[in-house]
This record gives structure tokens, sequence and C-alpha cells, in this order.
């Protein structure tokens, strides 16, 4: 049987997995998944200290640890597959295999539904989101995934595109490096495995502030995650995050907006918005999506531990 995910769900359509006094009280009787997100903001060293890499295989205790690589979002995922081939191959414990699911006919095919359910991470790689969501929307491969990852130990995690997809609303298009402006970023649904977020990838060196401003202004019930290159977080619970890496990571917060013009402007005009709170993660800090709290790391580390 397979579920459709689409954030924190009643216990009754998942009996495999945890059911958590997690946060505030519409939330005590919520089923939590198992499974870990991972989400990187793209160009993870592969070389030297493997920082990010390292630590996302620490947190499966299995060995060895089997690991699929997805290349669906690549336009060149041969050369792709070799750069993580090498990176893992310096890791201990791990065994990767890689698939080149680039239709959805194949990914109907039974013996990749198999190997999915026998691995420990699910690794998208960076490219085209837009392939990810479109290639792989409503499959049973996808649907496996969401279920995996809902009811077992394990990991789903993606970079850069593999990461900006993970969220239930994904940017797929659009550059708003320059101004603030109505318009300038496209949106589509995306994989839908933590709710209510938006992440979007190379946030600090392609200077993305302002197209996540945009979005949250429009839809400030959700929570933007900026991830900066070779740095990544790592989501438990569904709602728990840690930062990891070497870069920052910044959080747009528009629950607290108390105006903006969003509504009464033409598009390609300037945004006015009051109140957008903002905070940055550093490796070790983290941040709550239920109680909207920066968490510093000993408190962080509390709260994972109880």
């Amino acid at each position: 049987m397979f579920f459709h995910y689409n954030g924190l769900m009643d216990a009754k359509r998942f009996p495999n997995s945890a059911k958590k006094n997690i946060g505030p009280e519409k939330f005590k009787s919520a089923v939590v998944p198992k499974g870990v997100v991972v989400a990187v903001g793209g160009n993870e060293d592969k070389e030297h200290d493997l920082l990010v890499l390292r630590r996302m295989v620490a947190l499966i205790k299995n060995s060895p640890i089997l690991i699929e690589v997805i290349t669906t979002a690549s336009e060149i995922p041969e050369e792709t597959s070799k750069m993580y081939q090498r990176a893992f191959d310096r890791l201990d414990n791990t065994t990767v295999q890689f698939m080149h699911i680039h239709t959805r006919k194949q990914a109907e095919d039974e013996r990749y539904i198999q190997r999915l359910k026998k691995c420990h991470i699910v690794f998208f790689t960076g490219g085209d989101q837009l392939r990810i969501t479109s290639t792989l929307g409503g499959t049973v491969f996808l649907n496996t995934i969401i279920n995996k990852y809902f009811t077992e130990d394990c990991i789903v995690a993606g970079t850069s595109a593999g990461a900006t997809a993970m969220g239930q609303t994904m940017i797929y298009d659009g550059e708003s490096s320059e101004a603030l402006v109505k318009g300038s970023v496209e949106v589509t649904a995306g994989l839908g495995l933590i709710q209510n977020v938006v992440i979007d990838s190379h946030f600090i060196t392609r200077g993305r502030f302002s197209r996540l401003m945009e979005i949250i202004t429009t839809n400030p019930g959700h929570i933007g995650i900026g991830l900066g290159e070779d740095t990544g977080i790592i989501i438990r619970d569904g709602y728990l995050i840690e930062a990891i890496g070497n870069g920052l990571v910044v959080i747009f917060n528009g629950k607290h907006i108390r105006y903006s013009n969003i509504s009464s402007i033409k598009s390609g005009e300037a945004i006015a918005v009051e109140n957008m709170h903002v905070h940055t993660l550093v490796n070790g800090y983290g941040y709550d999506l239920l109680s909207d709290q920066f968490l510093m790391p000993a408190e962080l580390e509390k709260i994972s531990n109880s």
C-alpha cells in the first residue's frame, strides 16, 4: 500500500509510523515521519573534508549503508554519477548505486521499486527540479519514496535542484537578484515531504534573497529556507531543523508580516513588506518549524534527545 503524504498526517493512515507529542496543541496527535530529510544547497564538497556528505551518512547506523542516487534532474547523469561514486567511495561502509530515470515509464519499473525498498539513503542530484516533479510526480516510484520516508528509518536527501524539490511548494524558474518585484518567480507543487516550506539553493552565491522573500510575502503561512553552497539542513520528525556544513542557512518567516502591497501592485512593480522575520543559521544551530523558534546548539540538542 502506498500513501500520498503532504506533511504531518493522521495516525490511521500510517500505522507503522511514530506518534509523538511534538509541539502546539493542534499537533499533539499528529504522526511524524520516521525518516529524515537532508536538503543541501548545492556544490557540496566531494573531494576534501566531505563535511556535508559525511554528516548525512553518519545518520545511518546500519552497515553497509546502501545509497541510491537518482539523477533525474541532471542533464549529464553519467558525469554526475562519476563524481558521486568517487565521493561516496571515500566514506566508510557505503555502497552506492545510480538510477538514471528520465521518463515516467522508467519510474514504473519494478526493479527500481525493489531497489528503493532496500536502500537506506535516497539521494536526488542537482540539475532542473522541474524534471524531478514532472517525471516522478504521481508515480509508484515517488509514492514508494514517500511511504519509505514516513514509515521507515531512512534518509531522503537532495542537493541543489534535489533540495529545492523537497518542499510542498517549489521554485522552478525566475531570478530576482536585483530587486524585490512582483511576478519575478515561478512556483509549482514540490514533492511535499516538508509541509508549508519553500526551499531555495545556491542562495548566497546567486543572490536569491529577493526571490524567496517574494514567495513568502505572497504565502506568509510558509517558511522560506535559503541554503548556501556546501551547506544543508537535517529535518527530523518533519519539523526540527539542524544546520550542517560550512555556510549559511537563511530562514524567512512571514507569519508576522503586518503589511505588504503585494495584492495591490502590478506584475513587475516593487514590493513593500513590513516585519518579515529573518534568521541565519550556521553549523549546529537549529529551527523549530512548529513553534517558529530559533534554536541555539544546546537547545537543539536538548530537544533532539527528548
